[in-house]
């Protein structure tokens, strides 16, 4: 017993000191930071203009939509009983980092604001500075997810249109695409 005892308080103290240490890649984690700090730099024309895009989309009015009676009554008859911008199923695409610890959401992060910039591109807490953005590499390794050539955007976009909603309609990605993309210009 003395044995298990003191192979549980060195346990404890190793552990503290990694959570304290700079090196321990749990302190790293990457925090949500919510679209309006994304859009500070992401709104000139000669960026492409991507909040722009952004708040034309219906991404900026996914979780609006769960408030309406009649989401409500499509989550009732998809067998729900909480109403739809409660229930896990809707929110899940509905909102930017639904079910994500409190702790991993700066407070500038309101899931009020729907599918942001971070649904897609990862929470930016690491890569946002400016400094960081201007190198690619950079910015990946900082939590950046970037995509390589539509068929990688399409898979990722059907992580969330597809059968499992109860209002899916057919996803014609080109269709889609060609509402809310945003890249930048002359960076194709």
């Amino acid at each position: 017993m003395k044995n298990f005892v003191a192979l549980v308080a060195m346990f404890l103290f190793v552990l503290s000191i990694t959570t304290l240490s700079s090196n321990n890649p749990l302190k790293d984690k990457h925090k949500y930071i919510g679209v309006k700090k994304c859009g500070m730099c992401h709104k000139k024309a000669k960026d492409g203009e991507q909040l722009k895009v952004w708040k034309g989309s219906d991404h900026a009015k996914a979780y609006k939509s769960l408030t309406t009676a009649e989401a409500d009554e499509i989550a009732k008859k998809a067998g729900f009983s909480t109403p739809a911008a409660e229930t896990e199923q809707c929110l899940k695409c509905h909102v930017t980092g639904y079910n994500t610890d409190a702790k991993m959401k700066k407070k500038s992060f309101k899931m009020e604001d729907g599918v942001q910039c971070e649904k897609c591109h990862g929470p930016g807490s690491d890569y946002k500075s400016m400094k960081t953005m201007k190198s690619r590499e950079k910015s990946v390794e900082k939590g950046l997810i970037v995509y390589e050539n539509e068929a990688a955007i399409e898979k990722m976009c059907k992580g969330c249109h597809n059968e499992e909603s109860p209002t899916y309609k057919p996803f014609v990605f080109k269709e889609k695409w060609a509402k809310v993309k945003h890249y930048i210009p002359n960076k194709k």
